[in-house]
């Protein structure tokens, strides 16, 4: 249960970031009430998870490069943003560190 959470945590944040954008330095009232919907879900539900037992560096470790991953591909896939060679090796190295944590994390 605690990892579901961690993952709703996760996404409500990428919704957030992503929200962020499109809220035009908060200039847009309808993006601007989803970040902030966003980021309360999502630090609410980390919360949660942490409150079931996850150890807190793991948790943040993976919702923040898990995050970092999704927003990446988003920007690059729907925000017109560059996803250079370089980028897809950082993402690359984030998802593989983020399975490393996972993995130790289930002993």
């Amino acid at each position: 249960m605690a990892w579901l959470l961690l993952t709703l945590a996760i996404a409500s944040e990428v919704l957030a970031t992503s929200a962020l954008k499109l809220s035009n330095g908060f200039t847009h009232l309808g993006w601007s009430v989803v970040v902030a919907a966003g980021y309360i879900v999502s630090f609410a539900l980390l919360a949660q998870a942490l409150k079931l037992h996850l150890e807190v560096g793991t948790a943040y470790a993976v919702w923040s490069g898990a995050g970092t991953a999704a927003i990446a591909v988003i920007g690059a896939l729907f925000l017109g943003e560059t996803l250079t060679p370089l980028k897809i090796g950082g993402i690359l190295l984030i998802i593989g560190g983020v399975v490393v944590l996972n993995l130790a994390g289930a002993h």
